[in-house]
């Protein structure tokens, strides 16, 4: 069984107005973003799927999901919901590309953690699981045929309040063209065991007769007493709008209102206005104490972006791209963690091919503004970014080097790769610095099995060595780590290679990351 692709698209330029009691005004304008932007965030871990460190395929059967919504559920753990997940016959690239054997699809899955150290990855404890160990469906979907019924059932958001953990969904009734789907309703779930078990009776509903309900996707946020439901239409081509409830009527739909661009209203969604225009998606929203912001994280056309704001209905600051899709293809949602702090922003990023999710990381300021991005250009391969100098952001080899499109990657389908039998070969990149400044410089490898003598690190632009660190056979994906100061340098030259004395020797290298500590 497979499902038809939910395919991402391109961004086309937004100007957006809104209908207030003031007025016809423009809001938060939304002009595409160019996906060729830089991208300031570092890949921590894959989270899911085959070649990553929480083994979610061998311990349940997750071997491809996406999403990774996370809530704090007030008892010392994080609580993941994913959306359709595949077993052992999924093959990629793409979700529902499926092979022979078990397919085990679920609309949704529950993952818990209470890994508190998120700079070395996200470890998940346990699963809500059928008896024989594999992860099952919290709320199930009815799987009908596209178009008919329901497909699926996929999760937008979560919030606990007390011992009581809250999940709303959509109900997928078609999955149409790039960046456009159906859905039935979105409804909220609750659950009184951590995630185990759920119910869905009498709950707050949001049905969708017309497709063109504003609260079929949901992100939620807790401050002050309040729960905040951010909402915007099925697909990825509307605007995101407001509402509030008092967190103990969460259950109780007359008890919500809306933002009507000046008050709060108890009413339907219809009198909901857009606080941030077209095109929003994939929405995550959170209070941050650190900066004293909200923080809205959210897939605009083809990039992962941020805004700030001072309350919680904005108005909106400008977009920043946290994630550029010209580093990481096909990629989308944008899940902030809730124990992200000190300015350091973990949240959870998909991407179509692999299928899967992984944990990455940005740094902001006081005024909510990026900073400390990651200096590498091509970080993850995928741009094709070579050259015979490795200056302005490209790669260069020494020796018999390249870029493998194979579907290879730690992320996406490129890394880069040596190989050769005989002599030194490595990939490498020259990077701008600072002088006398602290840097981390993070990356992830393998080899063959026959490799001896590698070396990841970075050395001056004449070549001696500053800080590395030494592999011999690395098997699975692995990260590396190099802490150095740059000393009187502008420019460090960071590296990955073999020697490739005694054989046919490779590795392949992805996902790098310098910024500075």
């Amino acid at each position: 069984m497979s499902l038809p692709s939910k395919l991402r698209r391109t961004a086309a330029a937004t100007v957006v107005l809104a209908l207030t009691t003031a007025g016809l005004v423009a809001i938060a304008a939304a002009p595409a973003l160019a996906t060729s932007a830089h991208t300031p965030a570092s890949l921590v871990e894959k989270l899911t799927g085959p070649d990553g460190p929480n083994n979610t395929w061998g311990r349940w059967n997750v071997k491809a999901t996406d999403l990774g919504i996370l809530w704090d559920n007030g008892a010392g753990q994080v609580l993941s919901a994913f959306g359709d997940t595949f077993g052992d016959a999924w093959v990629g690239p793409g979700g529902g590309a499926l092979g022979p054997g078990d397919a085990n699809w679920r609309s949704n899955v529950l993952l818990r953690s209470g890994d508190t150290d998120l700079a070395d990855g996200m470890h998940f404890d346990s699963a809500v699981t059928w008896a024989d160990g594999r992860a099952r469906e919290v709320v199930p979907g009815l799987h009908q045929p596209d178009g008919t019924g329901e497909v699926t059932k996929i999760p937008t958001a979560g919030i606990s309040v007390g011992t009581r953990q809250y999940m709303s969904f959509m109900s997928v009734r078609h999955w149409g063209a790039p960046g456009q789907w159906d859905t039935n309703y979105a409804r909220i779930a609750y659950s009184d065991d951590n995630g185990t078990t759920w119910s869905t009776a009498g709950t707050p509903t949001w049905n969708n007769p017309g497709f063109a309900d504003r609260f079929q996707m949901q992100a939620f946020a807790r401050n002050g007493g309040y729960v905040y439901v951010y909402g915007t239409p099925s697909g990825r081509l509307g605007s995101a709008y407001v509402a509030r409830v008092p967190e103990a009527q969460m259950l109780t739909q007359s008890a919500y209102q809306y933002w009507n661009g000046s008050t709060w209203v108890t009413a339907n969604e219809s009198a909901a206005v857009a606080i941030v225009g077209a095109p929003v998606s994939e929405l995550s929203v959170r209070y941050d104490g650190w900066s004293g912001k909200w923080l809205m994280m959210y897939l605009q056309g083809e990039d992962i972006i941020l805004r700030s704001a001072t309350s919680p209905q904005g108005p909106w600051s400008g977009a920043q791209v946290v994630v550029s899709s010209a580093d990481y293809p096909g990629l989308y949602g944008g899940f902030m963690h809730p124990w992200s702090s000190g300015g350091t922003i973990y949240f959870t990023m998909s991407q179509w091919d692999p299928y899967n999710v992984y944990l990455m990381k940005v740094q902001i300021n006081a005024a909510a503004q990026i900073v400390n991005p990651n200096l590498m250009g091509d970080p993850s391969f995928e741009r094709g970014a070579l050259n015979g100098t490795g200056t302005g952001g490209f790669w260069a080899c020494n020796g018999n080097c390249g870029i493998d499109n194979a579907h290879w990657g730690y992320s996406g389908d490129r890394n880069g790769f040596a190989r050769y039998n005989h002599g030194w070969q490595d990939v490498h990149q020259t990077v701008p610095v600072t002088a006398d400044t602290s840097y981390r410089l993070t990356g992830w490898l393998r080899t063959s099995p026959n490799s001896d003598n590698g070396f990841f690190g970075a050395r001056g632009t004449d070549d001696v060595v500053i800080s590395e660190a030494h592999f011999v056979s690395v098997g699975p994906w692995t990260r590396f780590v190099v802490n150095f100061n740059s000393g009187n340098r502008t420019a460090v030259v960071v590296y990955g290679g073999v020697w490739t004395d005694h054989g046919d020797i490779w590795i392949q290298l992805d996902d790098y990351s310098l910024v500075k500590v």
